[in-house]
């Protein structure tokens, strides 16, 4: 970087250009560095704790040590969303493009337990396009393949990120087209009901939910999140599960920022630098992006999805996959319940019980603005 380069009240403004199109294909099948994106490296107690309070679980399988050595695993586990509070991604190439993440793809191996050293590798696998979109004009699809291994060389969960990027002066261009009112005008019935919805919201945990026990059809309990606001957003970033670089501040963040100016901007408001990722709690920075208002994280809303699924299976059930995809922000003020349906029951090629299950989080604007899928192993009797 120039040393006069200077950080701007804009976000970045690249472009989708031929040079820039061959030299992240030369890129593809690189193993990426992690070092500034890593926030745990072991699954203690107080890390575990801090997850799982930052996605607002309190399943006492991840919380209670006393409770998770009665279980089938002997012992305190983590929630299959700890992968995150290890490493969320990785900030890596297509510089002064804007970014939203499009889609998940997760594969669980094994559970992680309290005193795990977890490591990371990740790799770019490549991308699609660039394609015309509504939302946001000229867009390609990048796939980062992130990969957590234990301290015995085991691999614990395997997880396919992939974003959009896409051109910030033609989202900024789309923005009216999207607008909504925010924040949401909830009443005071409302609020009371939602709030006893979330209350009423119990874990199946050690009773045993039976493959043979459920049916084609089946729903599963809802979860219900929000209405989200600044400090949930800031739950999130203190369990580790986000940003990608870490968050830092004064000397140490203004070398980074000198370093990747396209990192940062300078808020018109404070005068201070503040790093593209305050998209999920700036509301200028969220329209700088294009966005309404600021929004939630959308590997925050998968943490979700995986909190519903292990609230329904219990603690003797696992999860093998869980996809999902993001199709509209959730803005501080919404609320967002997650369910599911099964769709089907099978005994895959490893010989375990399993259910395929439709999954969705739906907005009080009647959006599902994360449909998906998972597949989760019940005990059998």
């Amino acid at each position: 970087m120039a040393e006069n380069a200077v950080i701007t009240k804009e976000l970045a403004t690249g472009q989708f250009t031929d040079e820039l199109l061959d030299r992240m294909r030369g890129l593809i099948g690189t193993e990426l560095r992690t070092d500034s994106c890593i926030n745990n490296e072991y699954a203690t107690r107080i890390a575990i704790l801090r997850m799982c309070e930052g996605i607002g679980d309190d399943n006492p399988l991840w919380t209670d040590p006393a409770y998770g050595a009665t279980t089938v695993h002997g012992g305190l586990i983590a929630p299959p969303s700890f992968i995150f509070a290890c490493m969320a991604s990785v900030q890596f190439g297509w510089p002064g493009l804007g970014g939203f993440h499009a889609e998940t793809i997760i594969d669980f191996f094994r559970p992680i337990r309290e005193g795990d050293k977890i490591t990371p590798r990740v790799y770019f696998d490549g991308f699609d396009g660039p394609s015309e979109s509504n939302f946001a004009g000229r867009r390609i699809k990048d796939y980062i393949r992130q990969e957590y291994w234990n301290q015995d060389g085991e691999l614990i969960a395997r997880f396919i990120c992939s974003r959009m990027r896409f051109e910030r002066t033609e989202m900024q261009a789309r923005r009216e087209s999207r607008k909504i009112e925010l924040p949401h005008p909830w009443t005071d019935e409302q609020i009371e009901q939602i709030e006893n919805d979330m209350l009423a919201e119990v874990p199946r945990g050690a009773t045993p939910r039976y493959w043979d026990d459920v049916n084609v059809g089946d729903e599963l309990d809802l979860v219900t999140k929000g209405p989200i606001g600044l400090t949930d957003e800031i739950a999130f970033v203190s369990a580790g599960a986000a940003p990608i670089p870490r968050i830092a501040a004064h000397r140490i963040s203004l070398q980074r920022y000198r370093k990747h100016p396209k990192w940062a901007f300078r808020d018109p408001k404070t005068h201070a630098l503040e790093p593209v990722y305050s998209v999920h709690y700036n509301d200028y920075a969220a329209s700088l992006q294009g966005a309404q208002a600021a929004y939630d994280v959308g590997i925050q809303r998968t943490c979700w999805q995986l909190h519903s699924l292990t609230n329904w299976m219990g603690d003797d059930g696992e999860i093998k996959q869980a996809t999902s995809q993001y199709r509209a922000h959730v803005y501080l003020s919404d609320v967002v319940r997650l369910g599911g349906r099964i769709e089907a029951k099978e005994i895959d090629d490893e010989g375990n019980h399993v259910v395929k299950i439709k999954t969705w989080a739906m907005n009080q604007r009647g959006d599902n603005c994360m449909p998906g899928t998972a597949i989760v192993r019940l005990p059998k009797r």
